[in-house]
């Protein structure tokens, strides 16, 4: 499909060191754009950008500190000519737990990086190029703000709060800027690995399709949501559990003779 060459467009991804956003990275190169990867800590984005090839380049950013995030917007297009591409894909969850057993610094880095982030990374992207240009933004969102479940509780509201703010902006962008999210379910990640690594095989026999995500699996949907192919779709999130939010799987009845 034509739609989804990016060559000649500017990607940043937030969080992108390892895991989902690396892998997401990594398909925004392999179809053609340039990119500037993310991470706390700029040896680890420069890492990451090192396996990707000439068009992808590291810059060290913490996702809420709002003047690194000026620098690597501006960087970005003075470096590549245009910012085309926003992915807030960087995520936290140090609240496991009973939501009544938080305290307030944990729900508000929570909230922080996963809810307020996005929405200042989207603000300096839409001034610094976007509204003169247009663009495309893809918010990581979860299939936790979809549901509810035990330990989990203030992670999931602040996924809930950015697929209702990923509409807003959608609504807010438009026409120039189409904003949507991807929602996950469990993948094979090291902030998900309390929800996969002990008990893997019981957590793809609860999941219709038999497996648990991997990185790449939400990277291919991010790659088609940022390309033309996906030119008619804002304000929406991409659910992509393997099933996972249907339930287990039915086993069928033994037929007796």
């Amino acid at each position: 499909m034509a739609g989804l060459d990016l060559s000649g467009r500017t990607a940043i991804v937030t969080g992108a060191s390892r895991g989902i956003g690396l892998a997401i990275a990594q398909a925004l190169v392999d179809a053609g754009a340039s990119v500037v990867l993310t991470s706390r800590k700029q040896e680890a984005a420069d890492e990451a950008a090192s396996g990707l090839g000439e068009r992808a380049v590291g810059f060290g950013a913490h996702a809420v500190d709002e003047e690194a995030a000026q620098k690597c917007v501006d960087f970005t297009i003075e470096r590549f000519g245009s910012l085309d591409i926003l992915v807030n894909n960087a995520g936290t969850n140090p609240a496991f737990g009973p939501v009544v057993d938080q305290d307030h610094g944990r729900f508000a880095k929570t909230f922080d990086v996963n809810l307020w982030a996005p929405v200042l990374w989207t603000g300096l992207a839409w001034r610094a190029w976007m509204q003169e240009h247009g663009g495309t933004v893809v918010n990581t969102a979860s299939l936790g703000g979809l549901v509810v479940g035990p330990n989990l509780g203030v992670y999931h509201a602040s996924k809930a709060a950015l697929i209702h703010i990923t509409k807003q902006l959608a609504l807010e962008l438009a026409p120039g800027v189409r904003v949507n999210a991807v929602a996950p379910g469990v993948v094979r990640t090291r902030l998900a690995e309390a929800l996969w690594k002990e008990h893997e095989d019981a957590v793809a026999a609860t999941t219709p399709l038999g497996r648990i995500g991997e990185p790449e699996d939400v990277a291919s949907a991010v790659a088609f949501l940022a390309s033309d192919a996906a030119s008619w779709i804002t304000g929406e999130t991409l659910l992509m559990d393997g099933g996972q939010i249907l339930g287990a799987p039915s086993t069928p009845e033994p037929v007796v003779a």
